[in-house]
C-alpha cells in the first residue's frame, strides 16, 4: 500500500509541476515550486484523510473503521483559499492574480484527485488547465494584435 501512496504523491507532484511550469514561463507570482508543493501537499492530505486514521476509535490499528474523510479535504480547500488570496493584488483600480489564484486552487483539486487514486481525472484536468491557460493567452494576443491594427 505504501508504494501506491508514493505513486499518488509522485503523480500529483508531476501534474502540479506541469501547471507550475506554464505559470513560471509566464513569469507569474506562483510558479513551479508553488504548484508542485500545493499538488503534493493536497495529495498527501487526501491520503492521510482516507487512510491515516483507521482503527483510531477502537485502539486496534488493524480494525477496518472509517471516519469522515471529507473533513480534512474540506480544510485543504479552505487553506488553499488563503494561499490564493495572497496572490491577488488590487493595484491602480485593477485586480491582478486571479488566474494564478485559480491555478493554485485547481492544482490543489488535482492533487486531491491523485491522493484519492483518481489518476485519469487528474491527468485530464491538468490537460484542460494547460489548454485553457494557453488558449486564453493565445486569444488575448490575437485580440491585442487586432485592436492595435484598428487604431
Amino acid at each position: 500500500m505504501e508504494l501506491e501512496f508514493i505513486l499518488r504523491i509522485f503523480i500529483a507532484s508531476l501534474l502540479g509541476g506541469a501547471i507550475g511550469l506554464e505559470r513560471e514561463y509566464r513569469d507569474k507570482a506562483a510558479g513551479f515550486r508553488t504548484h508542485f508543493l500545493v499538488a503534493l501537499g493536497s495529495a498527501l492530505f487526501m491520503i492521510i484523510s482516507v487512510y491515516g486514521f483507521e482503527g483510531v476509535l477502537t485502539g486496534d490499528f488493524n480494525a477496518p473503521i472509517r471516519l469522515d474523510v471529507s473533513r480534512i479535504a474540506a480544510q485543504v480547500v479552505t487553506g488553499i483559499g488563503f494561499i490564493g488570496a495572497g496572490t491577488i493584488i488590487f493595484q491602480k483600480n485593477a485586480v491582478r492574480g486571479l488566474t494564478t489564484a485559480a491555478g493554485v486552487w485547481v492544482t490543489a483539486a488535482i492533487g486531491m484527485a491523485c491522493g484519492g487514486g483518481m489518476y485519469l481525472l487528474a491527468v485530464v484536468s491538468t490537460a484542460l488547465v494547460l489548454i485553457g491557460l494557453e488558449a486564453f493567452n493565445y486569444l488575448l494576443h490575437r485580440f491585442d494584435k487586432h485592436r492595435t491594427k484598428e487604431q
